[in-house]
């Protein structure tokens, strides 16, 4: 049984989400769609990609001389499920569309948590997505910080996270946004919306967040600090992270000690795009004493929820148990598993 996906959007998440979809034995992509005629339409185009255009965009493919399969409406009825890649609130202003063509939909973490039945992230909770009609994927940020936080649940019982977030300014395509000579508080009151963001999938997580915008497009890094009962040694929180799916660990020794370091290791490993779905931590960083965890760590924006989409896919639809897909999808994308170096 092969899923039929359409993808609302092809942009920096969507392209990749479609790609991703390409290589699942179990799911066929519709096609993706598109509102503004540029060069990532024409991208998808010369991959072999059916495109479907916005209704109201239709002149502009045409005098750009773009060739689509349909419009918008006709990929939705034809999908079997929506994918929502669309810029942070629109998603919530196509949900009416998806209500009146009875299709159920996956959202992203741009969209407000009511957007959805529940908000999914594969290692932490993805059997409570099985059979829903409407999912909400976590934020990068927010996807990062349960992937490691779930992945030390497994072995110690945690009592409270903290969280500063160093998050990149803008992704690399956005060549309009800031800062560019400026650290921001974002926000200034605290803590940040990531805390909330992860209790709506660990609703009883004790966890505050603070946040900065720096200038620069590669990666966001995060600081963690994660009290347990016990007192495990560092060694066994290593291994721990490095055991867990979608977590590498950065070995010491290694030299590197930056997100630019990290991006061109992935792109001297062959990664398409130099994407980075896993988390990446750093070894070196991390310290345990009194029951208390430090960490530092860091997430690649532009591709870390990508694998939460496939899966979330599949919980929906219960095509797979959870252990089972996670699996598929990192073999399929080529998803690393100890160390990336």
């Amino acid at each position: 049984m092969k899923i039929k996906v359409g993808i609302n959007g092809y942009g920096t998440i969507g392209k990749r989400i479609a790609d991703a979809v390409i290589k699942q034995p179990d799911m066929e992509l519709v096609g993706v769609s598109k509102l503004n005629a540029d060069y990532e339409a024409v991208t998808a185009v010369k991959k072999g990609i059916k495109l479907f255009v916005d209704e109201n965009s239709i002149e502009k493919f045409k005098n750009a001389g773009i060739d689509f399969s349909g419009t918008k409406l006709e990929m939705i009825k034809e999908a079997q499920v929506i994918i929502d890649a669309t810029p942070d609130g629109v998603g919530a202003k196509n949900k009416a569309l998806y209500i009146s063509e009875n299709k159920p939909a996956i959202f992203q973490g741009g969209e407000e948590p009511d957007v959805a039945d529940v908000s999914f992230s594969a290692l932490c909770n993805y059997d409570e997505a099985n059979g829903k009609k409407y999912v909400r994927v976590v934020s990068c940020n927010t996807t990062g910080m349960l992937r490691i936080v779930c992945a030390l649940k497994k072995n110690f019982k945690i009592k409270k996270v903290r969280v500063v977030l160093i998050r990149r300014a803008a992704d690399p395509r956005e060549v309009k946004k800031g800062p560019i000579n400026s650290i921001v508080l974002n926000p200034v009151q605290l803590p940040s919306h990531h805390a909330d963001d992860a209790k709506t999938v660990l609703r009883d997580l004790d966890i505050f967040t603070m946040a900065y915008v720096v200038p620069t497009t590669l990666m966001h890094v995060h600081a963690m600090s994660v009290q347990v009962e016990g007192n495990p040694s560092k060694e066994e929180v290593i291994k721990t992270l490095e055991s867990s799916r979608r977590i590498l660990g950065i070995s010491r020794g290694s030299g590197i000690g930056s997100t630019a370091e990290i991006i061109e290791t992935a792109r001297d490993i062959g990664r398409v795009r130099y994407d980075l779905p896993e988390v990446a931590f750093f070894e070196d960083s991390v310290h345990s004493s009194n029951g208390e965890i430090f960490l530092t760590y860091a997430v690649h924006q532009e591709s870390i929820v990508v694998p939460e989409n496939v899966d979330a896919v599949r919980a929906m639809f219960k095509l797979k148990e959870k252990e089972e897909s996670i699996s598929l999808t990192d073999s399929t994308l080529g998803l690393l598993r100890g160390r990336l170096i």
